[in-house]
């Protein structure tokens, strides 16, 4: 798809996010158990220093462990305000610019941010944000590079589905129909759920469950179960 309209998507997820961060203040040093070496700050840092670098184009190694780092620690020891604060100065600078950007470009802005959103609500126990813009633009983008990445290996196609659609990725043939919450399947396209929650999930034809994952080289399955 690329008629997302992915500036309304972040600054409401934003919006979220700030208000839910400021209302659970206490939980800020909460570990996120999707994300066990990052606090609740640590992940509102990382999503304020990639708008910063976005800001300034500072995108050299874009995604790596070095550059996450470089976000999270000079603000490691922020208050949550400041945080929030430069969350705000930055996000507003950029987007505006998000409808410029490649669709590939940011819809994977957009999911990495929803990823993040529900880390968060995860570590603070406070769900919420599955109905929004930005969980639909997360799906979307997240099977279409699944779908990328059977086509390109002649995997043939998978019938996602779910509660509230059903989409078929990849091409050629149905081999495998999964049938299950659309939530998850978002969750397990980001590394968010264990080797066993995805080998439980609603499998109806043959396809390796770790392959669900959205690049085998960048995420793993979770160590331990998430629950959310």
């Amino acid at each position: 798809m690329t008629d997302w309209d992915c500036t309304t998507a972040y600054r409401e997820l934003r919006d979220r996010v700030s208000n839910l961060v400021r209302e659970h203040a206490s939980g800020v040093d909460e570990l996120a158990p999707a994300t066990p070496e990052w606090r609740v700050r640590d992940i509102v840092a990382h999503m304020a220093g990639s708008c910063d670098d976005v800001a300034h184009a500072r995108l050299e190694g874009v995604g790596s462990d070095t550059w996450t780092s470089a976000q999270v620690e000079p603000r490691r020891d922020w208050p949550v305000d400041r945080l929030l604060d430069d969350w705000n100065e930055h996000s507003t600078t950029i987007e505006p610019q998000i409808a410029s950007f490649p669709p590939v470009i940011a819809g994977q802005m957009i999911t990495d941010a929803y990823t993040h959103e529900q880390d968060i609500r995860g570590a603070l126990r406070a769900p919420g944000g599955r109905d929004s813009l930005a969980a639909d633009i997360a799906f979307d983008w997240g099977s279409d590079r699944l779908g990328d990445r059977m086509t390109a290996q002649h995997e043939g196609s998978l019938v996602l589905e779910t509660n509230s659609a059903t989409k078929a990725v990849g091409s050629g043939e149905p081999v495998t129909r999964l049938c299950a919450d659309r939530f998850d399947i978002t969750r397990a396209l980001m590394g968010r759920r264990s080797r066993a929650q995805l080998e439980s999930m609603g499998w109806d034809g043959p396809f390796e469950p770790e392959r669900l994952l959205l690049s085998t080289e960048l995420f793993r399955p979770a160590a331990t179960d998430i629950v959310e």
